[in-house]
């Protein structure tokens, strides 16, 4: 995989957390430039799908075999945010901003466990 384009995505999905984490602290709602900081990541996931797909498409393949567990995370990883945004669509209060940072976390974590698989890493 590539590894620059990981550790930019993990690194926005951390500075979304701590934004977003930061105005449920101060009992904001989300606002439309959080909408647009989970575009930018989302953006970045769907850039991350692409690359994995024309490399899987060229015969690379996940060391260790677990091509099937790889794309089941990189389809959580573009999931992720989209989902997150639904549910803080319907919270318009701090804890809609608390969801999408805690969704921001969750998908620096997946971010790093999809590293993990195409590196061969077993995670046991």
């Amino acid at each position: 995989m590539l590894t620059p384009l990981t550790v930019t995505v993990i690194v926005a999905a951390v500075l979304l957390t701590v934004w977003c984490g930061y105005a449920s602290v101060r009992d904001q709602p989300v606002k439309d430039w959080h909408y647009g900081g989970m575009a930018v990541v989302l953006l970045l996931t769907l850039v991350q799908a692409g690359v994995a797909a024309v490399r899987l498409a060229g015969g690379e393949r996940p060391d260790g075999g677990s091509t099937g567990v790889f794309v089941s995370y990189l389809v959580a990883v573009a999931l992720c945010l989209p989902l997150v945004a639904v549910v803080a669509l319907g919270e318009r209060s701090r804890w809609g901003s608390a969801t999408v940072a805690a969704g921001a976390l969750v998908l620096a974590a997946l971010e790093l466990r999809l590293a993990d698989v195409w590196a061969g890493g077993t995670g046991g």
